[in-house]
């Protein structure tokens, strides 16, 4: 904010991008791949996906030492996939090496900051996306699991309705957020 004084954020959150136009929306910002539309969707970054959970999880019920101990004695927290109703799978990337793991999840969230206060409240595992959890992990509030599968990504887009030139302020945010450098 301080690079750009003139420019003012509206800053809204919802589960579904909806009509930006009607809605008087610049543009939309969106973790996942994107699915058909008549927007302009412009992929800014990939984040990301880390397995953690509190030390007082750990030391209730062990560590985890590959991903695979995850499907049996582990509660894992799912979270909800907005654009199918369904929970996202549990993957895990290395080079070479993919695995998906079947958790056995008994709570299904749909919120970001609802599963980061179950997991460092030690009631679960959780995938989360690495925005901010390094001050966590570096202060010993969250554990990363599996740093040595560190390749799982998830995608950020930015939505636009116009395959024109977009506004400047739009123009000057993007480039904002795609200079950031996570995870």
């Amino acid at each position: 904010m301080r690079q750009y004084p003139q420019l003012q954020l509206d800053l809204h959150t919802r589960d579904q991008l909806g009509d930006l136009v009607a809605d008087g929306f610049d543009l939309a910002i969106r973790f996942g791949i994107p699915q058909s539309s008549s927007l302009i969707a412009r992929k800014l970054m990939e984040v990301r996906v880390l397995t953690v959970a509190s030390p007082a999880y750990l030391e209730q019920y062990g560590r985890p030492t590959i991903p695979q101990d995850l499907e049996t004695g582990h509660m894992c927290l799912d979270f909800r996939d907005s654009q199918t109703g369904r929970p996202f799978a549990w993957e895990f990337h290395r080079p070479g090496e993919q695995v998906m793991v079947r958790t056995s999840g008994r709570l299904v969230v749909n919120d970001a900051s609802t599963l980061y206060s179950v997991c460092e409240h030690g009631h679960a595992v959780a995938q989360m996306l690495d925005l901010g959890l390094a001050s966590a992990i570096k202060a010993g509030s969250l554990v990363e699991l599996f740093p040595d599968w560190p390749d799982e990504r998830f995608p950020l887009y930015a939505y636009y309705p116009s395959r024109h030139l977009p506004a400047a302020k739009v123009r000057a945010f993007l480039a904002f957020v795609a200079s950031l450098k996570l995870g």
